[in-house]
């Protein structure tokens, strides 16, 4: 099982691992992961921005790039195969070229359709996590996971299931993460590293004031939205996304079902991410064309907020009475 995994890397000496243009804990320990289990080769870490700072303290984060490797023997993207997710890099002609004249594998856990504008092999399968998916791919290719990779995957896996706990968690995750604290993974020195970089300024407690006063409510208190406009991008998410500050709070509102955080940009871009109580926030996503999981997904459109808005409350009603 897996065997396309090794037939892939098999005679490369340059591997570029590509995180799309929203790392998240999961990209970014699947793409250092990949790093260590790859280690005798030479492995570039790429993704088109910056990596946030509340999500260093994955140690080896500042490995990752913005510079393109135009001339890598093949390229692995983690955690999305979504085209809208990889923009920056395919509106780039020459990036865009490499990788429909080079080889990919993508690698990742999401059930939404893969809509990538070139040709590539493929391990997708519905798991909890990439980093899940890839500590199979490791032990079926019997590739060596040392103690940081162990951390790498553990890491991985407790952000994108918030710390195991969300509904995707299976007792095979258990099972996965056990083998990792097997292997060196030292869970409460992740722990207390990750509480520390998750620390916000007074500042940042400010602005999180600020957005809990812009949440709105739709549909009897079912749906709750919060715009947040480009300038607060600016001046805050290299510090600490916005999202992240308030849609976990939403999602403890009584009676909010659905939550989502809106993003504007000067481009016209709108970008949405969706927490929900119920199994609809990837068919919610996918009204708009975008995907993820049934509790935790996101979209991205060229509209108006003032257009997308009542569009985004007609389908969550339709999806919420469903």
């Amino acid at each position: 099982m897996y065997e396309n995994f090794g037939k892939f890397v098999a005679g490369k000496g340059q591997i570029c691992v590509i995180q799309a243009e929203n790392p998240d804990g999961d990209s970014l320990g699947s793409a250092l992961a990949l790093e260590e289990a790859l280690g005798e080769r030479e492995v570039v870490l790429y993704c088109p921005v910056d990596i946030p700072k509340y999500m260093r303290y994955f140690e080896g984060h500042g490995r990752v790039t913005n510079e393109f490797p135009y001339k890598a023997d093949g390229y692995i993207i983690v955690d999305t195969a979504a085209a809208t997710l990889l923009s920056k890099l395919l509106d780039d002609a020459a990036m865009r070229n490499c990788l429909e004249t080079g080889e990919v594998l993508v690698i990742d856990h999401h059930e939404t359709e893969a809509d990538l504008p070139f040709s590539y092999e493929k391990i997708i399968e519905m798991r909890s996590s990439t980093c899940a998916l890839l500590y199979e791919v490791f032990d079926s290719n019997e590739m060596e996971i040392n103690a940081q990779c162990a951390e790498d995957l553990l890491y991985g896996m407790m952000s994108d299931t918030l710390g195991m706990t969300s509904q995707s968690v299976t007792a095979g995750d258990y099972r996965v993460a056990g083998a990792l604290i097997d292997k060196g993974a030292k869970i409460a020195e992740m722990e207390d590293r990750r509480r520390e970089y998750m620390k916000k300024s007074p500042r940042i407690l400010d602005y999180k004031a600020d957005l809990i006063k812009r949440v709105e409510y739709h549909l009897d208190g079912k749906l709750a939205t919060v715009l947040i406009p480009f300038e607060d991008i600016q001046e805050f998410s290299d510090e600490y996304n916005p999202n992240v500050l308030i849609l976990e709070e939403l999602r403890l509102v009584e009676g909010v079902e659905l939550a989502v955080a809106i993003k504007t940009y000067p481009d016209g871009k709108l970008t949405g991410k969706i927490r929900a109580a119920k199994p609809v926030a990837e068919q919610l996503a996918g009204f708009f064309g975008g995907g993820g999981h049934p509790y935790a997904a996101g979209f991205r459109v060229y509209e108006s907020y003032e257009q997308v808005l009542p569009e985004l409350v007609g389908a969550a009603h339709k999806l919420l009475e469903q």
